[in-house]
């Protein structure tokens, strides 16, 4: 059985949530990602996440200003989150039924890093060969 563990990202690219989303497009262009993680405002505030869907839709179907708006104004928090424990399937299916293509992974609100729909399948190309 494969565990979110044995195929998450643990290297993660975070960003204040108040900074402006020229920061956000900035980092995410220079570490050549697709998302960031929303940091807390404090240890008991949740975590956020900011993708390219999130930018695309304020900052060009809305016409947002990206020096304007914020991190905190468009991202998605608080954010589904799992346990390093948990068995793909069942990450898969919370994908699935809530339509999102990332999920991060915590122990007692201590971010751990954060698996990706790209993730599982790779994990699952790995048990074809």
């Amino acid at each position: 059985m494969i565990l979110v563990k044995d195929v998450m990202v643990r290297d993660v690219i975070k960003v204040s949530p108040f900074a402006p989303i020229r920061e956000a497009i900035g980092l995410m262009k220079e570490h050549r990602v697709k998302s960031l993680v929303v940091e807390q405002t404090h240890e008991h505030d949740a975590w956020g996440l900011i993708t390219y869907t999130d930018i695309l839709k304020t900052v060009i179907a809305e016409d947002g200003d990206i020096d304007l708006i914020n991190v905190y104004d468009i991202c998605a928090k608080p954010v589904i989150s799992v346990g390093e424990s948990l068995a793909i399937r069942h990450v898969a299916s919370l994908m699935t039924a809530h339509r999102v293509k990332r999920l991060l992974v915590l122990d007692d609100n201590r971010l751990q890093g954060f698996v990706t729909m790209d993730d599982i399948m790779g994990a699952l190309f790995e048990t074809l060969d």
